[in-house]
């Protein structure tokens, strides 16, 4: 047993805690959970808990279903509240899949980021993340089919519009740091309802875990304030689709291999081929990075939502943005991928992304000049005349780009790229077959 099993069980022991959750997510995102007594905790360190992988979708079939989940103690942290009504503390720990050989599964989410990270650290890289992860407060999620009522009709960094949204976002905050997850910054966001919180950067394996937990503290502390939180890429028509920025660099020791002092921008040639890896694989990974039917309304019609493959410097409009804040401090420089919703497994996510910018730098991959114009505002036309790929317009079309790269089956791996596929196939074709509102009442007087 190494040290960090031993603290765990310590911990569990002095905190008089009950009760362990053993969190992981299927392949779509969706978290997972089992509950154990901590009398079995020792076992589970030294076996895992075996489940049935045939009834978590995409991860296995009937004649292959036992499979082990993991605890990985280093994740190891107290809920602030689980369950709200009871005196007894619960921890949660985050698992790694396997098979009951112990060989790590290949439909673990946690798995294939796990090997982009042990890739960029085969060249010397250490992937750091910071994310902005934006969501709605709204007053119910049962609204029979009919748009959701924000908590407040706030706008940006407004100071405090409603008493629910300030109270959510605090505690909420409060929640997150509780468990060892610092927060940079919080903060209401453009639309009524719409809320931010920035997580201050950390290895990637670490920050994808961490967005899993925001996102299951944010609900639970909206549902105890009397309101409900949701992560879906654009619930309203007429307000901004909710993103999940994301600022990445590649460090190599201590340095910030993105960093050159020397350069315009401070930007060094391996942040130039990250870049331009991330460009040129873009529409092959946006079935990955946006992952819904919904969330290509955001990318066609939200505020400042990327529609092209391009990059700018301090360009809200680019799918890759350079900031320019403290250019010359050599941690800060990065760049910001701005594709990615909030409805994203974060672990694939970040998978696709990194495998596209590790691909730019290893095959040194030449960036084009920087794109100054508005990109949001261009027409197709003019943004194909100007020499821009688009994007794809709807999951149809990315799901076309995504099924014959490459790229994308080699950092997924077969398995979930074929599952991952073969499940948003259906999804489309479930959504093409909906008669919506708009079309009984535009065609059904015809």
């Amino acid at each position: 047993m190494n040290s960090q099993q031993e603290f765990v069980l310590r911990t569990v022991e002095e905190s008089g805690i009950r009760f362990i959750r053993l969190w992981f997510t299927d392949i779509l995102g969706y978290l997972k959970s089992v509950v154990m007594a901590s009398s079995e905790l020792e076992s589970a360190f030294e076996e895992g808990v075996g489940f049935d992988g045939s009834a978590i979708e995409g991860f296995s079939r009937v004649s292959e279903a036992d499979m082990i989940a993991l605890p990985d103690p280093s994740t190891f942290q107290i809920l602030p509240f689980d369950p709200a009504d009871s005196p007894l503390q619960t921890a949660r720990m985050f698992c790694d899949v396997t098979m009951p050989d112990g060989t790590p599964s290949w439909a673990d989410p946690r798995q294939v980021l796990r090997r982009q990270v042990e890739s960029a650290a085969a060249d010397g890289f250490t992937p750091m993340v910071s994310p902005e992860i934006e969501f709605y407060l709204v007053e119910d999620l049962d609204t029979a089919g009919q748009p959701p009522v924000p908590t407040d009709s706030g706008g940006y960094f407004d100071q405090a519009s409603h008493h629910q949204a300030r109270t959510v976002r605090r505690e909420a905050m409060m929640a997150i740091e509780s468990m060892g997850i610092p927060v940079e910054f919080s903060h209401h966001e453009t639309a009524p309802g719409q809320q931010e919180i920035d997580l201050r950067h950390a290895e990637a394996l670490s920050i994808a875990d961490s967005i899993m937990t925001l996102r299951y503290l944010v609900k639970q502390v909206a549902m105890q304030n009397e309101v409900a939180a949701t992560f879906m890429p654009k619930p309203f028509r007429d307000h901004a689709g909710s993103a999940m920025h994301t600022h990445l660099s590649l460090f190599e020791g201590d340095q910030n291999a993105f960093h050159d002092p020397d350069d315009e921008i401070s930007l060094s040639v391996t942040g130039r081929q990250f870049i331009a890896g991330v460009l040129r694989h873009a529409p092959e990974m946006t079935a990955v990075t946006n992952q819904w039917a919904n969330s290509y309304k955001r990318l066609m019609f939200g505020n400042e939502a990327p529609t092209a493959a391009t990059w700018g410097v301090s360009n809200r409009s680019a799918l890759v943005r350079v900031p320019t804040y403290r250019l010359h401090k050599a941690e800060s420089r990065r760049v910001e991928v701005r594709n990615l919703d909030t409805a994203v497994n974060p672990y694939l996510g970040f998978a696709v992304v990194l495998g596209a910018g590790l691909k730019g730098i290893r095959e040194g991959y030449v960036l084009d000049e920087p794109a100054e114009d508005n990109i949001s505002n261009l027409t197709r036309r003019e943004r194909r005349a100007m020499g821009y790929v688009d994007l794809p317009s709807d999951q149809e079309a990315a799901l076309r780009e995504f099924e014959r790269s490459e790229l994308m089956a080699d950092v997924l791996g077969e398995h979930v790229f074929e599952f991952y596929l073969r499940s948003k196939w259906n999804e489309w074709h479930d959504y093409q077959q909906q008669i919506t509102p708009w079309e009984l009442r535009e065609n059904l007087g015809y």
